[in-house]
């Protein structure tokens, strides 16, 4: 009983160490920047259609199937421990695999299909704001303050100013519902995801409730996917399958890592890191798509948006307790 106690702390110790913490969010985060010149490459290897929504989730699905593969092969062997659970935590699994992958990646994939990468990595930080204003609500010790407040203000200004109209020179307000608004509806999706993910990790393996969200939301895009199925002019190139692994391993691994974070820290403290997203996501793309670039606005839209997350999460810090009652 005292080894174990000794080994749960010593995690504890591991996860909560800033130092192991900063390394292994920045490495998430990069993970999930590369997805979106990733998924926009993805999509002109298979010559996918905008309107072409059924092969996009089956591509969806099929990404993190395979994912959640990788990751009961880890759980297994590589961690040497069970794959079961009980019965008790299959609902709340199978919540968490619907808005974390099943909606939250039904809104990227067909999002992103109208919208730049970099455009896209920037919209997609939404989910960093929605998380601290859902944390006010939710836990005693994470209230808003002055610091958060101006954080989420600069954020959105930086996200409007990502939508500026560099020919008219005014605020571009052609609002899509399914380009503009779906990567905002991902990133509420994403929010609700956070939450059920720490309240799970906080009773099971977080890498296991990684594995077990992965599948139940890779069986949902399937399934919505799978009555309509890939188009007969699409062909799999060997770079496709590349890039399809690649994306499988990154959610593999980008949310085994952050689900840990969240186990043993704050979540409304923790997205501090995750300023990283929109920067390597707006970075990678401008250096790997053809067509797309950085201008003056979109660097200033992305030194407001990471200033924001970082006031948020940083200076907006509630010192006074510890435990997220």
């Amino acid at each position: 009983m005292n080894e174990l106690k000794e080994g749960l702390q010593l995690e504890k110790n591991i996860w909560t160490n800033k130092y192991f913490a900063v390394i292994l969010a920045v490495i998430a985060c990069l993970l999930w920047g590369s997805a979106f010149p990733v998924l926009k490459l993805t999509y002109a290897e298979l010559n996918l259609r905008p309107d072409d929504v059924a092969s996009r989730v089956l591509l969806a699905g099929a990404r993190f199937f395979l994912a959640s593969v990788m990751t009961f092969l880890v759980v297994k062997f590589g961690m040497k421990s069970r794959l079961s659970i009980g019965k008790k935590w299959l609902l709340p699994l199978i919540v968490l695999g619907i808005f974390q992958t099943g909606l939250q990646y039904f809104f990227f994939y067909n999002g992103i299909a109208h919208v730049s990468g970099v455009k896209s990595a920037i919209l997609s930080s939404m989910g960093n704001f929605f998380v601290v204003l859902a944390a006010h609500f939710i836990y005693k010790n994470d209230r808003l303050n002055i610091a958060k407040v101006f954080g989420l203000l600069t954020g959105f200004l930086g996200i409007i100013l990502v939508n500026r109209n560099p020919e008219g020179g005014g605020i571009n307000w052609n609002f899509r519902l399914v380009g503009e608004g779906f990567m905002i509806f991902s990133g509420l999706t994403s929010t609700i995801g956070t939450f059920s993910a720490k309240k799970l990790t906080s009773n099971l393996n977080p890498v296991l409730v990684n594995a077990y969200q992965l599948l139940f939301g890779s069986l949902l895009l399937i399934a919505v996917g799978l009555p309509k199925g890939i188009q007969p002019h699409i062909t799999f190139t060997p770079v496709f399958w590349g890039l399809l692994l690649y994306s499988a391993f990154l959610s593999a691994t980008a949310f085994s890592i952050w689900y840990n974070l969240l186990k043993y820290n704050k979540a409304g403290e923790i997205t501090i890191y995750r300023f990283m997203i929109p920067i390597s996501g707006s970075l990678l793309s401008a250096l790997l798509i053809p067509g797309e670039r950085l201008t003056s606005g979109i660097i200033i839209a992305l030194i407001l948006v990471a200033l924001g997350i970082a006031a948020v999460n940083y200076f907006g810090r509630n010192k006074a307790t510890t435990s997220e009652t």
